[in-house]
């Protein structure tokens, strides 16, 4: 377990082992998400929506026309 102390300016270090299990470096952004049952989550914001863009392959099947898409209008 790993402990630090919160300074009057809100600031707080994270210490080595935690930054290294996480893979973290400077300007990673970190998440907190307070519980309902009162324990905390802090999870490391390592990829941003725009890392995921081409990450999956189109099938291989029949090509659809966007008209086909908008059949509903």
């Amino acid at each position: 377990m790993s402990e630090s102390t919160i300074t009057i300016k809100g600031q707080t270090t994270v210490r080595q082992p935690i930054r290294d299990a996480l893979h973290t470096e400077a300007g990673t952004k970190l998440q907190w998400n307070l519980m309902p049952d009162g324990t905390i989550t802090v999870r490391a914001k390592t990829k941003s929506m725009l890392d995921l863009g081409g990450m999956l392959k189109a099938p291989k099947s029949k090509k659809v026309s966007v008209e086909d898409m908008n059949a509903w209008r």
